[in-house]
């Protein structure tokens, strides 16, 4: 996870309705995440050849107001994955901004310790990467950090095509994470997310980590009235 503060006036015609940015310490953030899904299942069944694959989003933080409290989620702006049939279904029951490309990823490990971890794709010719080294052992984060904010929004939001929003809950553990010395990405941030990123991934993000994952179980979306 590559973190970089960023205006807020850049993310504002991406805010799903009934939604408001979620800011940590007064800043606002997007963060750049590569995952690894395995035994991946579609309304618990496998799909033959689509179960373990690469994906890398762009995505930020934002929370709705609702009977319960505040609930706080992530907006994705475009998520990179490597088979066409997963961004179909992306869009068709949640239309969100999934794309294809060819991708892959490298976990590099001495005696069983991961090292860094690296994922690829490839566009209009170019082969891009973002990239993560790792020191000392995962631990789960302190809580106010920065990086707990970051990791844990359990809200998913899009907006529709007729300019209301879904909501779908995302269910999983806590994650322990790895500090990370060394953080790198390398790609044509226009031509992926758009001028109003340009120059994003010139600098060195904010905050980067590499979270250790789990079970995640995404719930079916809810169509917001407002």
């Amino acid at each position: 996870m590559l973190n970089y503060e960023i205006e807020p006036t850049v993310l504002a015609t991406f805010i799903p309705a009934g939604t408001e940015l979620d800011f940590w310490n007064g800043k606002t953030y997007v963060s750049l995440v590569g995952f690894l899904f395995q035994n991946a299942r579609v309304g618990g069944i496998p799909i033959p050849f689509h179960r373990n694959f690469e994906e890398v989003n762009l995505r930020f933080y934002v929370r709705r107001k609702a009977d319960d409290g505040w609930r706080r989620g992530v907006v994705f702006i475009k998520e990179l994955v490597p088979r066409r049939a997963i961004a179909f279904v992306a869009q068709k029951f949640y239309n969100e901004n999934y794309f294809a490309l060819p991708m892959a990823h490298c976990i590099e490990k001495d005696r069983e310790e991961i090292k860094s971890v690296s994922y690829f794709w490839q566009s209009k010719g170019r082969k891009d990467f973002l990239k993560v080294v790792t020191r000392g052992q995962a631990q789960l984060p302190l809580g106010g950090s920065l990086q707990e904010f970051i990791a844990e929004h359990y809200w998913g939001y899009a907006k529709q095509r007729d300019g209301s929003a879904m909501e779908y809950r995302v269910e999983h553990p806590r994650w322990r994470a790895w500090e990370t010395p060394a953080a790198e990405c390398h790609c044509d941030t226009v031509d992926l997310y758009g001028e109003n990123f340009r120059g994003l991934f010139d600098r060195l993000p904010t905050s980067a980590f590499l979270a250790d994952g789990s079970e995640v179980k995404v719930y079916q979306g809810v169509k917001l009235t407002t």
